[in-house]
């Protein structure tokens, strides 16, 4: 075209968590069996929705008033309930006004990204969630700028590493946290989360800290909420929905929290203009809001919650034991959400390693997806996964990290089914591995 049309971040959105849909769809194509393991939507994985929710939901659809526009920061009813339960926790205290409504939190995240001023910063955890990390480097037209999560310890946060980045790049403004996290399942303790917010009280920084898993932990562990460790000096913006936790992930609903905000003029017209782009696009979508906190407050929600908590705290256990102790790999046990990252060691992978693949049509969609410059080995290694055994999970080196490995999802509902898929991993990680020994049994590219 005569004008350049692209924008300057247009090179760093990516989602290889639904682009491996599109390669998984083709193999089905060719008579792969697929387990979809890399999408984290509870309802896709066979969760049903108690009668008493879609009771609920049924009933709001018959009131006139769930088809009308809402207020742009969101139905009322919804942000009292959202600024009463963050005010129970004991911690800083809100009021409605602090809380803004959007069509879940991927649209929160575009919009809380998009109106920083370019050459801010946000600092994101690596391996980062995707979401969060393509558009926080999207607005920077740059790639994103990351501190580390220790796979040898527990996946926490880096707190030096942290240090150091806002040291020495004058540029970063707030930090991210993710709290359960994705893509680890790591839960931090208090004390981390009480390091991030000094270290942000030191530097001048704001926080955004996305709780969407914040009531689903397991393992004995229990999520601090950002709320009752801000204090009221430190800016923050704490981002939740209703996708995971209800689950309702196609309602698209999440919210934000804005904390202190009145506290720095400069975040408080920040926080205005993320709301007066809301205003552009009107508001966010009615019935999902008007629902919530009557689902939210029904007497079987928390425990219909914990049943399910329960699930994913036995499949955690299950993955954990199974591969745990492997060679060539890391894993830590998931304590929140319900995700798990394996890490291979520095040097085990490498373009020569493959795993048999019977179907020839198969063998050569993979050969050619893999070969040529710029796959990653852990790519390479999860196509081989997919065509070899139908078991699809994502590359750990698409969530902004140089770590080789995978993620996986812990959201199977038949216990057998998930045991097969762990045992099968297993012995396809060893198969693996050993394979660039014996290339004579498989083939290379």
């Amino acid at each position: 075209m005569r004008t350049d049309i692209l924008h300057a971040g247009a090179s760093v959105l990516t989602y290889e968590i639904r682009n491996i849909v599109a390669v998984a769809e083709q193999l089905e194509r060719l008579g792969v069996q697929v387990y979809y393991e890399n999408i984290g939507d509870p309802v896709a994985k066979g969760e049903e929705i108690p009668g008493w929710m879609k009771e609920i939901v049924a009933e709001a659809v018959h009131d006139n008033a769930t088809y009308a526009y809402s207020p742009t920061k969101g139905m009322l009813a919804a942000r009292e309930y959202v600024a009463q339960t963050t005010n129970s926790k004991g911690g800083v205290q809100i009021d409605a006004d602090d809380v803004i409504f959007f069509n879940g939190l991927g649209d929160a995240i575009s919009k809380v990204y998009g109106f920083l001023k370019r050459t801010a910063r946000v600092i994101v955890p690596t391996p980062s969630y995707t979401t969060h990390s393509s558009a926080e480097a999207a607005h920077a037209g740059a790639e994103p700028v990351t501190y580390i999560l220790d796979p040898n310890h527990l996946w926490y946060p880096d707190l030096e590493d942290i240090e150091n980045h806002i040291k020495y790049n004058p540029a970063v403004a707030g930090i991210l946290v993710i709290n359960p996290d994705n893509p680890t399942g790591a839960v931090y303790p208090v004390e981390v989360m009480r390091a991030i917010v000094d270290i942000c009280e030191k530097n001048d920084l704001f926080i955004i800290c996305d709780e969407v898993y914040q009531n689903m932990t397991f393992n004995g562990t229990v999520c601090t909420p950002l709320c009752t460790v801000i204090g009221n000096k430190v800016p923050a913006i704490c981002m939740r929905g209703i996708s995971k936790e209800m689950p309702w992930p196609g309602g698209r609903c999440g919210w934000i929290e804005t904390y202190n905000r009145k506290r720095d003029p400069m975040f408080a017209t920040y926080v205005q203009s993320i709301l007066s782009a809301k205003m552009l696009e009107v508001c966010s979508a009615t019935l999902p809001q008007v629902v919530m906190p009557r689902i939210k407050s029904h007497p079987q929600y928390w425990p219909n919650l914990q049943k399910r908590i329960s699930l994913y705290e036995r499949n955690s256990n299950i993955a954990y034991d199974t591969l745990n102790g492997l060679k060539g790999v890391l894993v830590n046990r998931t304590n929140g959400a319900f995700y798990m990252s394996v890490v291979f060691e520095e040097g085990v992978l490498n373009h020569k390693q493959s795993l048999p693949i019977a179907n020839e049509a198969v063998r050569d969609t993979v050969v050619h997806l893999v070969t040529g410059a710029g796959v990653q080995p852990d790519k390479r290694f999860v196509y081989h996964l997919l065509a070899s055994t139908g078991i699809c999970v994502v590359p750990l080196s698409s969530f902004a990290t140089d770590l080789q490995g995978f993620r996986i999802t812990l959201l199977e509902t038949d216990e057998a089914k998930c045991r097969s898929i762990f045992n099968t991993i297993a012995k396809s990680i060893r198969q693996y591995i050993d394979s660039h020994e014996s290339n004579g049994h498989h083939y290379s590219t």
